[in-house]
């Protein structure tokens, strides 16, 4: 399992101290995807964040493995798969013959957590665990030392688009002072409604991976690369 991950796009190629900025696909042109990714690729990002929505789990539909795969030879970005959906075991398969390097799930299914992790590593990716945001920092903490990152969602998941809540800063900071002391190179993403300002305080909260939507694809003149140093 470890050599699997080692031969993968992996968070731990840059350094803990980096800023990451995870423009989120649903945000983009639909009719020019391709053209899109390379474009947040050439502008600077590390990461390309891919919402994936089953009309279960959240109360909308996004895209499958099919639009993974096809975007893969497009880019050289870690491709960061977000599971929004209601049986995670079932699909990572394919979300990492499609190209996925990263899989998050959501500590809400009615899964075993730690058997969605085994799984998740199995597949030669590394696996990240979320949370929305009525759930409480302590249903994650026990598999904090078994994931590679953990994801904070700051909106109700399943549509892109939201307002930044600022209530959830402190779930961001509990997270951090966890990760700090297992002492390992955890990630913190965080997502929903990360623009400039939202942006500056989820940083200084401990979040080290910044997914952006609107203001990265969005953004004014569409200057990626001013979108995303913005961010950073």
């Amino acid at each position: 399992m470890a050599d699997a991950i080692q031969k993968n796009k992996l968070f731990t190629q840059w350094p803990q101290e980096r800023i990451l900025v995870a423009p989120s696909l649903l945000a983009a042109r639909y009719d020019r995807l391709a053209e899109e990714v390379a474009a947040v690729e050439k502008a600077g990002a590390e990461v390309l964040h891919l919402d994936i929505m089953d009309g279960h789990f959240v109360p909308n539909l996004s895209f499958g493995a099919d639009l993974v795969k096809a975007l893969r030879p497009a880019s050289e970005m870690l491709f960061d798969v977000h599971l929004m959906i209601t049986d995670p075991i079932k699909y990572a398969p394919r979300f990492r013959a499609a190209g996925a390097d990263h899989i998050t799930f959501h500590v809400e299914v009615l899964e075993d957590s730690a058997k969605v992790i085994d799984a998740i590593h199995a597949l030669g990716c590394t696996a990240g665990i979320s949370l929305r945001p009525a759930t409480p920092v302590e249903a994650v903490l026990p598999y904090l030392d078994k994931v590679e990152m953990v994801l904070v969602m700051t909106v109700e998941p399943g549509f892109g688009g939201q307002s930044f809540h600022g209530e959830q800063l402190p779930k961001i900071q509990k997270l951090r002072a966890a990760i700090d002391a297992i002492g390992k190179p955890i990630r913190l993403e965080v997502d929903g409604g990360i623009a400039k300002e939202s942006a500056a305080l989820v940083r200084q909260s401990g979040a080290d991976v910044l997914v952006a939507g609107s203001s990265v694809f969005r953004a004014k003149d569409g200057d990626y690369k001013n979108a995303i140093d913005v961010l950073r």
